[in-house]
């Protein structure tokens, strides 16, 4: 009988994801938003939540070797969404007094400006989370 089939649901529960894995599961999901809320034509609270929710969930589930690479992913992740959004769907970047023929560096910049204060919550969760995995450390 293998290692893997002796293991009881409690001790998967354990394991936590690699910092690789973690970034790859937010990138998946962070997409899957991104393309369920431009269906009605522009970003909007699906988007602004669902963000929130990935950046707290990966800051939950890295181990503790990787809280470094938690704590940097929210801005790089808004970031390179909103990039991917200005490319192949500029249209659903809507902000008030955006020029219609905005080009894609005008609307990457407003989008991340739009949505500041979702980063700026996002990322604030994600970074008291890791301080307190931080001090309830195990061994700390």
């Amino acid at each position: 009988m293998s290692l893997t089939a002796t293991r009881t649901p409690a001790a998967w529960a354990r394991r936590d994801l690699t910092a690789r894995q973690a970034i790859t599961a937010a990138c998946v999901a962070m997409a899957v938003v991104t393309l369920l809320d431009r269906s009605d034509g522009r970003l909007g609270f699906l988007f602004s939540l669902g963000f929130v929710l990935i950046v707290i969930t990966v800051a939950m589930s890295v181990d503790t070797e990787s809280l470094f690479e938690a704590g940097v992913l929210p801005p790089a992740l808004l970031i390179a969404t909103m990039a991917i959004v200005s490319v192949l769907w500029p249209d659903v970047i809507q902000v008030h007094g955006l020029s219609a023929n905005a080009g894609v560096i005008g609307r990457l910049i407003a989008g991340v400006i739009d949505r500041g204060a979702t980063l700026i919550i996002g990322h604030g969760l994600a970074l008291g989370i890791i301080a307190l995995r931080i001090v309830t450390a195990p061994g700390r």
